[in-house]
């Protein structure tokens, strides 16, 4: 997925500052010119991801709710009052932050 949204990123004038692909969303630090507007980047991300995925990866439509790769939802917003260190930071940890709590759930104890 990761070389996907990087392809399409580059296809669509988008610079991907941080990624994150986590089992079941994403999390993706973007810059992108003014003149394109929000929504369809966003369009652009999921609707050429999954067109790309199911050409590579057919049998895992049939895996899926009702067959799609995406949600309808998604959540967008700018950084505002939060520093572009911040939220790198943020996205950066997401797999670590995950990961840590699966492996203390299944642990056993001393």
């Amino acid at each position: 997925m990761k070389k996907i949204l990087t392809r399409i990123a580059q296809l669509n004038e988008v610079t991907v500052e941080t990624m994150a692909i986590m089992p079941d969303h994403v999390h993706l630090l973007i810059s992108f010119k003014p003149k394109y507007a929000p929504t369809n980047i966003v369009k652009a991300f999921k609707g050429a991801s999954a067109r790309m995925f199911f050409e590579k990866y057919p049998e895992t439509r049939q895996q899926l709710w009702g067959g799609h790769l995406w949600s309808n939802s998604y959540y967008m917003s700018t950084l505002g009052n939060m520093s572009k260190e911040i939220v790198e930071k943020y996205i950066k940890n997401q797999p670590t932050k995950n990961l840590r709590k699966n492996s203390d759930r299944h642990s056993s104890p001393d």
